[in-house]
């Protein structure tokens, strides 16, 4: 299991390894879809607060760098918590999606690079 988590976090954002459950994969034509569900232990950042899972924001959808000549689409879905005490509702801050783009920072970052070449 360690072989194939690590195998993981270099074909796709680390974080995504981490932090979420791969639930599937589909190949479409020349495009690649994988499905991800933010994993239910609740965010470092809210530890100190009593919480309760209560689904899911709606999907969004990524583009990352294409993988065996593929174009690569990820779907997350994030949690959403509720303080239990206050009724708040919360969830963890990703910014997933680099500014005014659809892709991960990383291939947005990537892609800035190349153009300056």
């Amino acid at each position: 299991m360690l072989i194939e988590q690590e195998l993981l976090k270099l074909l796709l954002p680390e974080f995504l390894v981490e932090h979420f459950d791969i639930l599937k994969a589909e190949t479409h034509d020349a495009e690649l879809h994988l499905y991800f569900e933010e994993k239910s232990s609740i965010p470092h950042e809210f530890k100190e607060r009593q919480l309760e899972s209560k689904g899911f924001l709606p999907e969004i959808i990524i583009d990352d760098y294409p993988l065996r000549g593929k174009i690569v689409k990820l779907h997350v879905k994030r949690r959403r918590w509720t303080d239990k005490s206050s009724g708040e509702i919360l969830q963890r801050d990703w910014q997933l999606v680099a500014k005014g783009t659809r892709m991960t920072k990383d291939l947005a970052g990537f892609l800035k690079k190349i153009s300056r070449h």
